[in-house]
């Protein structure tokens, strides 16, 4: 009876522990400046043969876009100005402003000095390289070397780092990948592409002849459908930047060297309408761009201790588990 007991509650704790690394939720920051960002996790058993989405590791997206109330209370723990070199990537502030809507008119190197402070702020190193002094005006992104870089190619990643801004491989696979195909578009199957109403939890923020809010503007993040993945507003919304190279060219000629960005927004409308949450659709914006239309969410490594127990974490607790098995025992024996 007892190694019964003790098998039973055992895979009930490992379930608890696949369920939490298949959604859970991190922390950063101190006191009254503390949230969390939700995250997902996103496979890499299976991928695309061709085209965007092929990621062979496991990672996390985030379940939301980052908002209005997670952006200040960074700024507040960063304790400088989010500030750089070209000053113009940091000369606008949002134009919506509620609490829970997704952060907007960001730049790239805004959201990537984002990113770094979730990782220095947790004792990991930072993403993105940045030469000068955060704070002022010399502070300026710069290329890792190879030996520095994630996988040894990606300069533009640290191969310490925990959390980023998602590939364009990791964005579209977290999309729109059902494990067998990519799909056009993020919705879970048996559901249909529509405009949300802004308040029934239902649809996604785009134009569709009309608007899906009044006046125009984003929601509060997570108030549409539910996605494929488990995310939220992939499609609508806010554009999401992605981690691809960042250039400060003619994006109209110089399409290949990214800048990009994913998955429409609430004000698209010159036509293509839902065309623009396809997965065949690819935006791009100088990275200095700070449109009001534009925002982020961050992926993450699956690796780190926040997410999965380590292995002494694990073992205590099926030891701890034998224990109330032991005590089960001689409760029944008595």
């Amino acid at each position: 009876m007892k190694a019964k007991v003790i098998g039973a509650v055992v895979v009930a704790f490992l379930a608890m522990v696949s369920a939490a690394s298949a959604g859970s939720a991190d922390t950063f920051g101190t006191g009254s400046n503390q949230f969390t960002i939700d995250f997902v996790t996103i496979s890499g058993s299976t991928n695309p043969t061709s085209g965007y989405g092929s990621v062979a590791n496991d990672y996390r997206m985030g379940t939301l876009e980052i908002t209005n109330n997670q952006w200040e209370k960074f700024k507040t723990e960063l304790g400088v100005p989010v500030t750089g070199n070209p000053s113009f990537a940091y000369d606008h502030s949002p134009t919506w402003t509620d609490t829970n809507v997704p952060v907007n008119g960001v730049s790239w190197y805004e959201a990537a000095q984002f990113v770094n402070w979730l990782n220095t702020s947790t004792d990991h190193h930072a993403a993105y390289k940045f030469a000068g002094t955060q704070g002022t005006s010399d502070y300026a992104f710069a290329a890792w070397s190879v030996a520095e870089a994630a996988g040894g190619t990606n300069l533009y990643r640290h191969k310490g780092a925990v959390y980023y801004l998602p590939t364009e491989d990791e964005w579209v696979k977290a999309a729109y990948w059902n494990g067998t195909t990519i799909q056009n578009y993020a919705t879970k199957a048996g559901d249909t592409l529509h405009q949300g109403n802004g308040t029934g939890s239902t649809g996604w923020n785009y134009y569709d002849g009309g608007y899906a809010t009044e006046s125009n503007s984003p929601w509060n993040v997570g108030s549409g459908s539910e996605e494929l993945n488990g995310t939220f507003d992939m499609m609508g919304n806010l554009w999401d930047w992605v981690e691809s190279p960042p250039f400060d060219g003619d994006y109209r000629t110089d399409v290949g060297r990214g800048g990009g960005l994913r998955g429409g927004s609430y004000s698209i409308g010159d036509g293509l309408s839902d065309g623009y949450l396809a997965s065949s659709f690819r935006g791009f914006a100088n990275p200095h761009s700070e449109n009001n239309n534009i925002g982020f969410r961050v992926a993450s490594e699956v690796s780190d201790p926040g997410v999965i127990p380590e292995p002494l974490t694990i073992m205590s607790a099926i030891i701890g588990l034998g224990m109330i098995g032991g005590y089960v025992r001689k409760r029944r024996a008595a």
